[in-house]
């Protein structure tokens, strides 16, 4: 099942991908995101971000084998809409970003609220009718700026367009993460007396 905010969001995307998607990476890190959508996709294609030569090296390791179309991009993922092809755009079924700094890697190089506002806005952009994206949000200095954004910008898209859940893992000791989860839905059907 799941015992922490990673293997939450695991378990949510194994449950809604499916075979050919396409799917975002937002934050390589250590590329077990990156795993975790690329089994799910088969010949699918995943595009995974980060501006650490150092994670996408690790995110290739963590790809062998798999049929997929990986994209590997050394990139803030703020940017990702200028690097999704255009025939993706508005197809994606999951972005996924897993915020603050790559764990073993230089603390001082970490995702920052304003950036990751742009790259939210781009991810929501992208997705396709029935698209999930997930964030998770570490409760470090920079993370909190981070945590306060999401809150505020999951809380203020509109209901009619997007679900959106924000959930923790209350009994764990010190600062747990905390995750938000919005899923897109398929657009109305127009009225015959809209058209």
């Amino acid at each position: 099942m799941f015992d922490n905010a990673v293997s939450y969001v695991h378990a949510l995307l194994r449950t809604h991908l499916r075979g050919g998607d396409i799917v975002v990476d937002a934050t390589a890190g250590n590329g077990w995101d990156a795993a975790v959508m690329a089994s799910c996709i088969g010949t699918g294609t995943l595009y995974c971000f980060d501006v650490q030569q150092t994670a996408l090296d690790v995110t290739a390791v963590r790809l062998p084998g798999l049929p997929v179309d990986a994209r590997l991009v050394l990139a803030g993922h703020e940017t990702m809409r200028e690097h999704v092809d255009a025939s993706h755009r508005g197809q994606v079924r999951a972005v996924t970003f897993n915020l603050g700094y790559l764990p073993g890697g230089d603390k001082e190089i970490t995702t920052m609220a304003d950036t990751t506002r742009a790259a939210l806005d781009a991810a929501l952009a992208l997705l396709a009718d029935d698209g999930v994206l997930t964030v998770v949000c570490y409760r470090h200095q920079e993370g909190e700026r981070e945590l306060d954004m999401c809150r505020a910008m999951f809380s203020s898209w509109e209901q009619s367009g997007v679900t959106c859940i924000e959930t923790s893992f209350i009994n764990q000791q010190g600062k747990p993460p905390v995750v938000f989860v919005a899923a897109k839905k398929p657009a109305a059907p127009m009225r015959l007396d809209q058209r």
